[in-house]
């Protein structure tokens, strides 16, 4: 049941409700939400002059190139000096069935060829593909079908690999026929049989080099298809990983020509086994490439049916071992030789029994499971939508994996890889009147691109003024992009000061000229008292009173020190708070609101609160008066959000 708090505060002899979403209030001290919530912080970024029902964005590794597509244009993009240097403008080839208000060339595919920018969009429902020059000129353009849309809504990849392009786009105009394909380039162009998928939705297409084994290189695709079981309590959809070979050239000419003849599909499953608790609906993929194919990952986004979102991790040689040794689903024959779906220098020579095979019983038996076979890597109820990962060389040498999640609403959670639990480190918000439409790392410069129907937004991996208060806060930030130097929380450089594994702050100088100060000493003892002491208005017995501390980390755990007593704060946003309901003689005296994080204990906030022996004057009274009613009021409006929660 989602809660709603309603706080009725009294500010002054104002009154209003105040509606306060529980989703958006973070509980301290669990590791599950993010230690920084920061908002508005941004680095950069441009508006567009109209804004835009769909936009892609490309990266080019190679040359660092940002390129951005939208309705009509193509812009490169300076991350540097935030505006476009290049724009390439595109028109739609108008005929008589292309009503005015679709007459636009919506860009869905931007891919790099040497020097050659290869560009196709919706053209009006007439899909066309062009290639750019390198100054804003058109080569040549030619037919897309099969490599772009009809509609931007519609389902579709493309990917390069050398000098040929796979794509999957919908062949029909109402977006059937969808399937994937090598469409253009210098081999044959390739095809799925039919029954093979149902429905899919294709996410993303994938080439992991073998530079020990060039011939057998494969194309992996990452889709999601209807389930063929129909039992009411199975999901509809079911997860897949599929690949085929990059030399494969089809069959022969009287049997598969022009058809994948390696085609295999698996099942990815990511969830909990041992209760039968499956997310089963693929949204987004990322393959970290390594130097060894091996150890290539694959990180995947899924939700499920109840709302929630989990992140699993693969390792390629897992799913390779998958292909390369199961059985295969429906088939209890010999497995003919060559095993269906190896790569072989000539396809088109082929048994026919192998194919026959690949044709028939493309899945496989065994299920691909994470690296956590046991459970996801991340579970969050959070509506991720798009993931991406940097590597980030720390301090230590070490290499470490951050993860980008961006949420439904606009917002990027920044979550350190560093042993089997996720650590998330900060969450930024991107204000937009849009959801994110695209997202693109440069990972050369650390910065991340984000592409909404209104703006191009680039944040700045590298914030750390964010952790800037102390060698501690910058410490247990475990931001590996960031470390502790003579000038403050900087962007890491080799003598810096950082613990990413377990964010200790023992590493901190001994001495630390901050106004908080880290206690290196055991967990229970005394805190320092660096906080400065704010002496309150002298408060008359009898009155409800509050105190107020500012949350400084979502990871840490906050009490209220007072006569050698600890009490919890009471939990809102961005404060905590210390209720009186009554002031009695026992309420006089010292305050500490005190932060605990894993070795670091801080006195936030000091008070010292005195008892008023004169009577009260009318300004008094209504000082005081004001303060109870907004005491009492939030004490009211916590209570009825108990009551709803119950």
């Amino acid at each position: 049941m989602k809660l709603v708090l309603c706080l009725f505060v009294c500010f002054w002899g104002n009154f209003e409700w105040i509606f306060v979403d529980s989703e958006d209030t973070p509980t301290f001290g669990s590791k599950n939400i993010p230690r920084l919530l920061t908002k508005d912080v941004i680095s950069g970024g441009f508006d567009y002059p109209v804004h835009q029902n769909h936009t892609i964005l490309f990266y080019h590794e190679e040359s660092g190139d940002m390129y951005v597509g939208g309705t009509d244009f193509v812009l490169k993009l300076d991350l540097d000096g935030y505006q476009a240097t290049k724009e390439f403008h595109l028109e739609a080839t108008r005929d008589e069935q292309c009503q005015e208000d679709l007459c636009h060339y919506v860009i869905t595919v931007i891919e790099r060829i040497e020097d050659i920018l290869f560009v196709c969009g919706t053209n009006g429902h007439s899909p066309h593909c062009w290639k750019l020059s390198p100054s804003p000129r058109i080569l040549e353009h030619n037919d897309g079908t099969g490599i772009s849309p009809f509609m931007h809504t519609q389902n579709s990849l493309s990917l390069r690999v050398e000098g040929d392009l796979y794509a999957a786009a919908p062949l029909d105009a109402d977006g059937s026929a969808l399937q994937f394909r090598r469409k253009a380039g210098n081999r044959a162009n390739v095809w799925m049989y039919d029954s093979w998928v149902s429905e899919p939705t294709f996410v993303s297409a994938s080439w992991v080099k073998q530079k020990d084994d060039p011939d057998d290189e494969k194309i992996y695709v990452f889709f999601r298809e209807k389930n063929s079981d129909h039992n009411p309590e199975a999901d509809p959809w079911i997860s897949r990983v599929a690949r085929v070979c990059k030399i494969d050239e089809g069959g022969s000419k009287r049997f598969f020509q022009n058809t994948w003849t390696s085609f295999l599909k698996a099942r990815l499953v990511c969830g909990f086994p041992e209760e039968s608790l499956y997310f089963n609906r693929l949204q987004d993929v990322y393959v970290q490439h390594s130097e060894d194919w091996r150890d290539t990952r694959i990180y995947a986004l899924f939700t499920s049916s109840w709302n929630a979102t989990a992140l699993c991790i693969y390792s390629i040689k897992t799913i390779e071992d998958i292909f390369n040794n199961s059985t295969f689903k429906g088939y209890d024959k010999a497995t003919p030789q060559p095993r269906p779906g190896t790569c072989v220098k000539n396809s088109r020579s082929l048994p026919l029994a192998t194919v026959n095979v690949v044709r028939d019983h493309p899945e496989m038996s065994d299920w691909v499971h994470s690296i956590h076979s046991k459970t996801p890597f991340y579970v969050s109820n959070n509506n991720y939508t798009k993931i991406l990962v940097d590597r980030v060389q720390a301090v230590d040498q070490n290499v470490y994996n951050i993860l980008l999640l961006a949420t439904d609403s606009g917002k990027i959670h920044k979550i350190l890889e560093a042993g089997s639990e996720p650590f998330i480190i900060s969450e930024t918000h991107i204000p937009s009147q849009s959801t994110i439409q695209s997202m693109k790392l440069d990972s050369k410069k650390k910065k991340l691109v984000v592409s909404f129907a209104e703006k191009i937004s680039v944040v700045d991996l590298q914030s750390c003024q964010e952790y800037n208060k102390s060698c501690a806060d910058c410490i247990l930030a475990r931001d590996p992009y960031c470390s502790w130097t003579a000038s403050g929380c900087a962007p890491t450089v080799p003598e810096g000061i950082q613990n990413i594994l377990d964010g200790q702050t023992r590493v901190c100088p001994t001495t630390v000229s901050d106004h908080t100060q880290v206690n290196r000493s055991r967990r229970d003892a005394a805190p320092p008292v660096n906080a400065d002491l704010l002496t309150l208005p002298a408060v008359p017995m009898g009155v409800p009173f509050y105190l107020s501390c500012p949350i400084d980390s979502y990871h840490a755990v906050y009490t209220w020190e007072h006569r050698d007593q600890s009490s919890p704060c009471l939990q809102m946003h961005t404060n905590c708070l210390f209720l009186i309901p009554s002031v009695t003689p026992e309420s006089y005296g010292s305050y500490q609101c005190v932060s605990k994080e894993r070795d670091y204990v801080s006195v936030v906030k000091r008070y010292h609160l005195m008892q008023q022996i004169n009577h009260p004057t009318r300004t008094d009274r209504g000082k005081a008066s004001a303060v109870a009613a907004e005491v009492v009021c939030v004490v009211l409006g916590l209570s009825f959000a108990l009551l709803i929660a119950r």
